[in-house]
Order: C-alpha cells, then structure tokens, then sequence
C-alpha cells in the first residue's frame, strides 16, 4: 500500500518516516517539506541515514496514493484539505484541525473560525483506546493532542466504570517535554532559557481541554501544563474525587476492565522497586502507555496517572495504530518497539 506524508520533515513527520520504513505492508511513497525540497530526508532526521535514499518534494508534486498522512502545523491542513481529499480514499490528520466536531466549539477553543466546517464531523477522533469500532469503518481520522491523550487515557477506567463524583472538580497536572513545541525554534527554546527550568506555560485554558470533554463527556475537567527538562515524554497526574463507597479493588476492576485488552497500555502499580509508578522517560520511542494510580482512602480522592512519549502515542504512533485499524491491517503492525532501558 502506497502512502505519503505531508509536512515530513518535523518532528512527527520523522517519527512517521521511522515507523513506516519498517512497516511490512506499506511503502513511502512520497515525503513532502517546502523548506527543504530535493534534501534526503537523513538530513532532517539523522537517525534514517543508510535506512532509505527518499529525497523531500514539494506539496506541489504530490501524487495519488492509498493513504495521505498530514503532518503540518495547526491551521494548514483546513485549508486545502479538498485537494488533499482529492488524492487519497484514506487521510490521517496529525495536527489539531480535524479534532473537534462542532465549528463553535472548536472557535471556543481556538479563538478562530475555522476553514472547512463542513468536514469536521466527517473525522474519526484518533484514540483507539476510545474510537476503535469506529475507526474500523473510517476513511478520514484526525490526530490526537498529546496532552489530551495522556489525560484521557489517565481518567477512561474511571468514566466508564462510573466512579467520579462528577460535582467535583478534575485536575489534570501535566508534565511536558520540549519536543511538544515542535522542531521550530522560539525565545523560549533557547537552551539558556530552557535548561534547569520547570515553566508553568498554560496552568489553565490549554485548548488540549476541549478533547478531554469532548470524548469523554467531561464538563468539569481542567488541564494544567507545566514543561520540564525532558525531550520526549509527558506525565498526566489526575485528581479525581471518587463516589462515596469506591474502594481499591473497585478501582483495579475497572483499570483492567478498560485496559486488559488493549495492545499498548500497560498497568504499572507495584509495591516494590524504583518503577512502581508510571514514568515517561522508559517510553520513549515507543506507543506504550503506562498507566497507574493512587487512592487516599480517608478523602476518596484518586490520582490517576499516565505516561506517554508524546511523539509516538501522543501523535505519530497513534496514527500508525489508526491506519492498521482503518485498513485492516494488524493493529500493532510496525508498533512492536517496546523503548529503552536505561535510557
């Protein structure tokens, strides 16, 4: 199966490339990036030298093929996405375009009309853990915010088995990475400024937060960011204030109830040794979600936690995984890296 990408020569875009080269069913039909056209794409994304001689093209060249990957910044894929829709039956949206379904909403949240409504609800939200049936039928899915995926696969086990004490709020404590900025640089990047730094950038209102209400019917939920001194990685911590009565084992049964089953998430809560807990820093380059939590029984108050590489489960390997399902394909096909250690 012929695929391309749209925007290869970011961060996510690499990420797609490496995963990609070594899936069995498919192959790279074309890389676009309009800074660097006629480059290799190793000269982007070192780690590929000697793994392919692809060279970038413009978007201009684009070509027909079976699915179109579109790894750009926010706010462009909106705007020609017909003529993307032209040259592919199947379309993965990485950015954050296609996420939500309501224009309004979606104007909420991102403080700008947006350019195609009328495809908004055409888009599968890019989660199997939550859209997979759907998923099975689609021909267009966007991507996942990478914050709002740790923070919903941190609260699933609770909403679907029902335990929150929904009059109370939910806080989401977010730990990032920098490669969440993408591969362009900003005054706030700069090494002097960023190294040793633990920066609340977006302690409320983070637009993240609309995918946490909407695939999960949350009204009071709010997402705090904070970036520390990491390249890959974000760590969720939710503190949920359960129904009265909910007690330990009740919150294993719905941890493996929602999770048992699921190819990439792992349930991490031992009671010995230095990995008891969820920690992004083994998950890199991997899909791998690591999830755990922590009950204080004298005020019912949960922490919930989930660990991801942003670049990977938070974007480009979510979207590997959307494709498998999407095309039939093995759900895990080209996903089986299971990261680092020590790293």
């Amino acid at each position: 199966m012929k695929v391309s990408i749209v925007g290869a020569s970011g961060y996510t875009g690499g990420e797609l490339l490496r995963i990609l080269l070594f899936h069995p069913q498919v192959e790279i039909a074309q890389a676009t990036s309009e800074s660097h056209i006629g480059e290799y794409v190793y000269q982007q994304h070192p780690n590929l030298r000697k793994r392919t001689q692809l060279q970038f093209t413009s978007r201009a060249m684009l070509q027909a093929c079976d699915v179109l990957f579109l790894a750009l910044p926010h706010g462009e894929a909106q705007k020609h996405i017909d003529h993307y829709l032209s040259l592919a039956p199947k379309i993965v949206d990485l950015s954050a375009d296609f996420r939500l379904k309501d224009p309004a909403f979606y104007k909420k949240w991102y403080h700008a009309d947006h350019a195609a409504p009328q495809h908004l609800g055409s888009f599968v939200y890019g989660l199997p853990e939550v859209q997979r049936t759907a998923m099975q039928t689609a021909t267009r899915i966007s991507g996942v915010g990478c914050n709002a995926t740790a923070s919903i696969l941190a609260l699933l086990p609770l909403v679907k088995a029902n335990l929150i004490d929904l009059d109370k709020p939910i806080i989401v404590d977010l730990k990032t990475g920098s490669s969440e900025g993408g591969a362009s640089v900003n005054p706030g990047s700069h090494h002097p400024e960023k190294s040793h730094s633990v920066r609340a950038y977006a302690p409320t209102g983070h637009r993240h937060t609309a995918e946490v209400i909407q695939e999960l019917g949350l009204n009071n939920v709010h997402l705090s960011m904070t970036a520390v001194e990491l390249v890959r990685g974000v760590l969720a911590a939710a503190h949920v204030f359960l129904k009265s009565g909910v007690a330990e084992k009740d919150l294993w049964k719905a941890y493996r109830a929602a999770y048992n089953n699921e190819p990439f998430v792992r349930i991490v809560k031992d009671k010995t040794g230095i990995h008891r807990v969820p920690d992004p820093k083994i998950l890199s380059g991997s899909n791998y979600v690591d999830v755990g939590f922590d009950l204080d029984p004298d005020t019912g108050r949960v922490v919930s936690l989930a660990a991801i590489d942003n670049l990977m489960k938070g974007a480009a390997g979510s979207a590997v995984q959307a494709m498998n399902i999407m095309c039939g394909f093995e759900e895990t096909t080209g996903l089986e890296f299971p990261g680092l250690h020590p790293i």
